[in-house]
């Protein structure tokens, strides 16, 4: 089984580089580019997402159809190579921004979701 370096780095118990297995690592990498403002990585200006400005926008069914293209197109870009974006679904509960995307593993077609909830 492949292991990737964690995200953030850390150290494991043994004081060795904490690794994850493939799931936990595209998840990592999804946490990345969605919770990631362009212009914050030097070298890669436009990585990331706007999503953290969402969080302070009104809500409104209206912007949120409109930043799951954007978030789409995003994730689309920076993990085209490892996943297939399928569906990107925003829903806000009570104050809390909930992003919910479902893709496909490009090596094996294996189907995964995954949501991420920001206060």
């Amino acid at each position: 089984m492949k292991k990737f370096i964690a995200f953030p780095y850390r150290l494991s118990g043994m004081g060795r580089t904490a690794t994850v297995n493939e799931a936990d690592h595209i998840r990592q990498l999804m946490e990345q580019v969605l919770f990631t403002m362009p212009g914050e990585r030097i070298n890669r200006p436009d990585f990331g997402s706007n999503l953290m400005q969402m969080v302070f926008a009104p809500l409104s069914d209206e912007l949120a159809t409109a930043n799951q293209f954007l978030l789409q197109a995003a994730l689309q870009k920076w993990l085209g190579e490892l996943i297939i974006i399928e569906q990107v679904q925003i829903t806000f509960i009570e104050e809390r921004l909930s992003i919910t995307v479902q893709y496909q593993l490009r090596h094996n077609q294996k189907r995964q979701i995954e949501t991420f909830v920001q206060p």
